[in-house]
């Protein structure tokens, strides 16, 4: 599966549309970029049935500011519509497929009741003060 190009016009319909997005934020001139882009794109080859995507940080930087990325280049991982990792750096193929197989194996459910439950403590811990 080929990679795809985000921007503000379809990054939303990407991810309802999609279980799992794997989103590469990078820019042309950045040199860490240019050597994480062949290892991404082979990932996404040897996983056709994921999505993957690439967000040009010069071309879309309001993009890249609604999801704080600060350097480049950053993976984003979306699962059921939710981001669950942000994590900026060149990571090597072993470690990209270590964090596909751990993206595949999470429970949403599970992740949204802690959410839940860490929100709810929230909640009191709040009125308390």
């Amino acid at each position: 599966m080929s990679v795809i190009d985000l921007n503000l016009s379809n990054i939303k319909e990407t991810i309802e549309k999609n279980e799992m997005v794997f989103i590469d934020f990078w820019a042309p001139w950045c040199g860490p970029c240019q050597r994480f882009g062949p290892v991404f794109e082979g990932i996404a080859a040897k996983n056709p049935d994921l999505k993957f995507a690439k967000i040009n940080t010069d071309d879309q930087a309001e993009l890249a500011g609604q999801f704080g990325v600060m350097s480049i280049p950053t993976l984003g991982i979306f699962k059921d519509k939710e981001l669950i990792f942000l994590q900026p750096g060149a990571l090597p193929e072993e470690v990209l497929e270590e964090i596909i197989q751990k993206v595949r194996d999470v429970n949403m459910d599970e992740v949204r009741a802690q959410v839940a439950a860490d929100n709810a403590t929230a909640t009191v811990g709040d009125e308390e003060s």
